[in-house]
């Protein structure tokens, strides 16, 4: 491939990356308010508000999260007189440069080839094979078929080996190094949070940065370890080639559990998010490291943990959830399987399947991000020593406990008989026909869940609400929802 093409697919590949990043970390921002609402019992963001010709136009409270932004872009951007103005200024970039860095080496998709998305060609017969040439149909004898016009094709390609014609890795930069420059990046987070509180000569920000970074450093020794098992089990180091794996076999839930609960906790504790956020305790530290700053400033380190939760969860999808994986599809098409026995097999175009990979790589994160939402407001706060006691006492042991197993387990596998092999392979093809059933179960009860009519009823709770109630309620105003 020419350099102008491979620049502009590399264009293209970042566009597509960060264009999600920034929509889904302002869509978190709204989920955030939204979700909290359903589970406390609330109405949630519904003031604001856009009136056009008449009409009120509230969108479930997404012109809430527009509001915010623009609001922040006018709000006084305020520096304390004694701050290290370079640094105060530099820390917010800092905090969010390392987020956007880390997509790199992130695939959201298989190896794209692009002379098999689509191609012109004659249809022919059986026994009368027909040539395309400079927009016209010729048969066997080189004569000219008038009746016979070209028409678009849309091919399928093999299931393994790589595209040989014009493969388009879908990553930005397909690194040989793969999950070591995830680890690099994600060890440069820290210095954001450290900078911004010594910055400024706050004592509540000096305090929140020293907790971050404890809290930090401490953390990404677990998520370190925790991805060794998973290393030594796909037997490779690139993010891409692990989903291959994922697809070929089964998802690395299934083979690394403990990993993957390792992982997520330690994950949720690098994005300093709620049960993990003591770097920024509104109730002991004001906002932590991140208390003097306003305006776009603040706003950047506001954006950029909402962004972590997305890169974390693309992590999160890639290792343990098969990444573009959808149960039993592969390059070339619909093929469910059990052990070597192939039961069904659907050939599929090539840009068919391109196209449901990247949706369900996105789909995937999409839906790990909203668990994690669904984690934040479900549990309390730690004690900062719980914190670090949790890191250190209970996660890196397992940690470790899981490197040991799957070393054993590893060589149990490679040593094993024919048949044991096989029956690992059955097992697998269960693992993913367990998958493809539990996705269609809850899209179907998704659905009716959807279309049930739901009862509301008066929930009481607590003696002065009961109190209240015995006293003849309280007085009601009007509310929009």
């Amino acid at each position: 491939m020419s350099l102008p093409f491979q620049l502009l697919f590399a264009f293209l590949k970042i566009l597509i990356m960060v264009g999600f990043l920034f929509n889904v970390g302002g869509l978190l921002t709204w989920v955030d308010r939204r979700q909290s609402a359903m589970i406390q019992d609330r109405i949630g963001p519904n003031r604001a508000v856009i009136k056009i010709f008449g009409f009120e136009i509230r969108a479930f409270g997404l012109i809430h999260t527009a509001a915010d932004g623009l609001k922040l872009f006018f709000k006084e951007d305020f520096i304390p007189p004694n701050a290290d103005k370079l640094l105060f200024g530099l820390a917010p970039i800092l905090a969010m440069a390392p987020v956007l860095a880390l997509i790199a080496v992130i695939p959201f998709g298989d190896v794209m080839d692009l002379r098999a998305l689509w191609s012109w060609g004659c249809p022919g017969t059986v026994g009368h094979v027909l040539s395309l040439d400079h927009g016209q149909c010729f048969d066997a004898a080189h004569k000219l078929a008038a009746d016979v016009s070209p028409v678009i094709f849309f091919p399928p390609v093999p299931r393994f080996g790589s595209p040989a014609s014009s493969p388009v890795d879908l990553m930005v930069a397909p690194l040989g190094i793969g999950i070591l420059y995830v680890f690099a990046i994600t060890g440069q987070g820290i210095i954001g949070a450290a900078i911004a509180g010594w910055s400024s000569d706050n004592k509540f920000s000096l305090m929140g940065a020293l907790r971050a970074a404890s809290q930090m450093v401490s953390y990404e020794v677990t998520i370190g370890l925790s991805l060794v098992g998973a290393m030594m089990l796909y037997g490779t180091v690139r993010l891409d080639d692990m989903v291959r794996w994922q697809g070929e076999n089964c998802w690395g839930i299934f083979v690394q559990p403990v990993a993957f609960f390792v992982f997520f906790a330690a994950a949720v504790a690098e994005t300093k998010r709620i049960p993990f956020d003591l770097p920024e305790a509104d109730s002991e530290l004001v906002s932590g490291y991140f208390t003097e700053y306003s305006g776009m400033k603040f706003g950047i380190f506001y954006f950029a943990e909402y962004m972590e939760v997305a890169t974390s969860s693309m992590l999160l999808v890639t290792i343990f959830l098969g990444g573009w994986q959808l149960p039993f599809i592969h390059r070339d098409g619909l093929s469910i399987e059990l052990g070597t026995v192939t039961i069904f097999h659907m050939v599929m175009p090539h840009i068919w399947v391109t196209i449901f990979q990247v949706l369900t790589f996105f789909g995937k994160v999409l839906v790990v991000c909203s668990f994690q939402a669904f984690v934040r407001w479900s549990l309390p706060r730690f004690r900062y020593d719980q914190l670090m006691k949790i890191g250190w006492r209970v996660l890196l042991p397992l940690s470790l406990a899981n490197i040991f197993v799957t070393g054993c387990l590893v060589l149990g596998v490679e040593q094993s008989s024919a048949g044991a092999q096989a029956g690992l392979k059955v097992a697998a093809d269960l693992s993913q026909a367990l998958v493809a059933g539990l996705i269609t179960a809850l899209f179907v009860a998704g659905a009716f869940g959807m279309l049930k009519p739901r009862a509301k009823s008066a929930w009481i709770v607590g003696s002065s609400a009961q109190l209240a109630l015995s006293r003849g309620g309280t007085k009601q105003t009007a509310m929009q929802a």
